[in-house]
């Protein structure tokens, strides 16, 4: 994965910087805190469970409690977003159409072009058209994402969309996946994001987005592409070390023939004995004619062959498995615990895994209660979209961005842009993979602008921007009273020398305990 290099060298930051940016690479956390016995501790904790503690998330747990705070995040109704928020989601063209409509159109556009034009040039100008539709549908999503990041009131949850996006990552470099990644987003993953293991996993086989990704749509009989079945057993269920063959890789291959997508509106000619076994849901198709109907033994097993329904077989032994339990337990105690979480953590995670059938909340529930939780707030590395998204929300609370292009950048400078990682194997998820000398000074840059207010957050693209003023007070907010009583001394020095609010915002944005969360 490519790192973006800064090369300005660091004698060029402030001294009060300098100071900060020494911080930041050693061991500077604040130590363990019980949480939530005092406002210190529930501060530390909404930190790690949301996407960065604010006033707003402070006030609402403060006001039921924390238990009843958290029970509303493993558990959570609809999420009601302010209406300026929602108001933006709305106007988007992923909003107002549905994605087979969406993909039918762009591709109906596609074919007239080809069709239509005589001279390259024109054929050029059109195709650049297509991409440049399909990039606007995907910024759409990106935004969406971000918003809903910034002010859901169903923090965990977010949090949770974007873990299960990361572990089952597709890129939207990919073919025509710009189109697909918002709906894969919104259908596929948030509505199972804290449900059970079992159905997140279905969805996301039955996304077009994930199915081309790993080019399921070339795997059929006597034509097998292992792709999609090496994927899920390494890296979406078992783990690497999960304990399957290679025999294993080609049996699940051969269950997965004829798992495909249809974008247009025929139906394929499917010979009469098999017709019944056709299926069609939006863009997403079982094609008989592709299915390898030979019996399989696969982890130790025979499943008969008889169709779509071998891979809900597949899939129950993959996501009941023990090695399932562990991987997966383990990951989420890497994301909310620790680069290295403690082992007996993780083999109670996994036993609740198993006693629950998967059930994803209930897993967080005995990550959320144990010790070791507790014992790990402060100290876990933010990668960059937990950085960009918490200072904002620190910064700016409950006011509505008018324009996530800034924060998009961001990401984009920092290499984690939404939906951007190419490989299957998603983003790293600790510290080493984002605490270099380079993206630390990305971040102080990020700092400096959001700081001075001025970063664009409030200016409208367009010929005729709209711009709003919203200058950042970060010393008045809420949060700010209970968080400075955990900065370190060297954080609360620097903070006293500063000659202007903008370098106070800047210095506290900058500092080693907003690095960490």
């Amino acid at each position: 994965m490519h790192i973006p290099t800064i090369t300005r060298p660091l004698a060029f930051l402030p001294p009060l910087l300098l100071l900060l940016a020494g911080c930041a690479t050693t061991s500077t956390a604040p130590p363990a805190l019980k949480a939530p016995a005092d406002p210190v501790a529930l501060s530390a904790a909404l930190n790690r469970i949301s996407w960065g503690v604010n006033t707003s998330t402070y006030r609402q747990a403060e006001k039921i409690g924390y238990s009843a705070w958290l029970e509303r995040q493993l558990h959570p109704g609809a999420a009601v977003l302010p209406a300026a928020a929602q108001a933006q989601i709305d106007a988007m063209t992923i909003s107002q159409k549905p994605l087979p409509q969406l993909v039918q159109e762009l591709e109906q556009q596609r074919r007239d072009y080809d069709k239509a034009m005589v001279d390259d040039d024109a054929k050029k100008a059109a195709q650049r058209a297509y991409q440049q539709e399909m990039s606007r549908l995907a910024k759409e999503a990106a935004t969406r994402s971000l918003l809903r990041d910034l002010y859901s009131p169903n923090q965990l949850q977010e949090q949770m969309t974007w873990f299960w996006m990361n572990h089952f990552n597709v890129h939207q470099g990919k073919s025509n996946l710009r189109v697909l990644v918002g709906d894969y987003e919104e259908q596929a993953i948030r509505p199972h994001a804290l449900g059970k293991f079992r159905d997140l996993l279905a969805s996301t086989l039955h996304h077009p987005a994930m199915i081309r990704y790993l080019d399921n749509e070339q795997n059929a009989a006597n034509r097998i592409n292992e792709n999609y079945a090496r994927e899920i057993m390494e890296l979406h269920t078992l783990g690497v070390d999960g304990g399957y063959t290679q025999n294993d890789v080609q049996q699940l291959a051969r269950i997965l023939t004829g798992v495909g997508v249809n974008l247009g509106d025929k139906t394929p000619d499917v010979r009469r004995d098999k017709q019944s076994q056709y299926v069609r849901k939006g863009l997403f198709e079982f094609n008989p004619n592709r299915h390898d109907y030979g019996d399989k033994v696969f982890l130790g097993q025979t499943v008969k062959g008889r169709g779509l329904a071998e891979v809900d077989e597949a899939l129950d032994r993959l996501s009941r498995s023990p090695a399932t339990a562990r991987y997966v337990s383990r990951k989420l105690a890497i994301y909310f615990v620790a680069d290295e979480p403690p082992p007996q953590l993780v083999e109670r995670m996994a036993a609740r895994f198993l006693s629950s059938d998967g059930d994803i909340a209930a897993v967080l529930r005995t990550l959320f209660d144990a010790p070791e939780f507790t014992q790990s707030l402060g100290k876990k590395f933010k990668d960059p979209v937990h950085y960009v998204v918490s200072a904002v929300r620190l910064t700016y609370d409950d006011k509505i961005i008018l324009n996530a292009g800034p924060m998009l950048g961001w990401l984009n400078r920092m290499a984690e842009p939404l939906y951007g990682r190419q490989t299957p194997d998603g983003y790293p998820l600790m510290a080493p993979g984002w605490d270099s000398p380079g993206q630390m000074i990305t971040r102080f840059e990020i700092a400096k602008a959001i700081g001075n207010g001025n970063a664009g957050l409030f200016k409208t693209e367009g010929a005729q921007p709209l711009e709003k003023v919203a200058f950042p007070q970060l010393a008045n907010a809420l949060y700010y009273q209970s968080l400075q009583t955990s900065l370190a001394p060297a954080t609360r020095q620097a903070l006293e020398q500063a000659a202007s609010p903008q370098e106070w915002n800047t210095l506290l944005l900058s500092s080693p305990e907003l690095m960490h969360r």
